[in-house]
């Protein structure tokens, strides 16, 4: 089975898992709530974007995708070929010099787990790029980790606890 189908597969279990109530713990309350991002993007071409998801959902999400994209973002020679491909597609030679790798065979090696990611295509003979689907998100992943680690000043939070 394809990537993409197995990932389009998860999601759709996890959305009739949600509304069948099923995939939490007996004892567990519904979470309620929403999680969105969105985005008006114009990088090397115009991209909007926007997508909701409940807590509860979003927690069915399928642990090894998510795991496999967040693996292959936290390498950083592949988040700085992410990084030159949100500004535009790259072929091997030119990914090689914008992050000042010794061969092309480096790139291509990190093109492989980002590709696997589903992450990065191939989208002419030699050229790799990020479908605008995925521009957003990415760049909403990045600002996440930003956050986590304190880089960027967040908002302040309200909890009731």
């Amino acid at each position: 089975m394809s990537d993409d189908v197995e990932a389009r597969l998860d999601r759709l279990e996890a959305r009739v898992a949600e509304l069948e109530g099923r995939g939490k713990p007996p004892h567990a309350a519904p979470s309620g709530g929403t999680v969105t991002y969105q985005g008006d993007v114009h990088l090397y071409g115009d991209v909007e974007w926007s997508i909701g998801y409940s807590p509860d959902a979003i927690l069915e999400l399928s642990v090894a995708r998510t795991a496999e994209v967040l693996a292959a973002l936290g390498h950083p020679v592949r988040l700085r070929i992410v990084r030159a491909l949100l500004r535009g597609p790259a072929n091997a030679s030119n990914l090689q010099e914008a992050v000042e790798l010794g061969s092309t065979g480096q790139v291509y090696h990190h093109l492989k787990a980002l590709s696997s990611a589903g992450v990065v295509e191939q989208h002419a003979r030699g050229e790799f790029r990020i479908s605008a689907r995925k521009v957003v998100p990415l760049l909403v992943s990045m600002l996440a980790a930003a956050d986590i680690s304190g880089e960027v000043a967040s908002p302040p939070v309200r909890a009731n606890v």
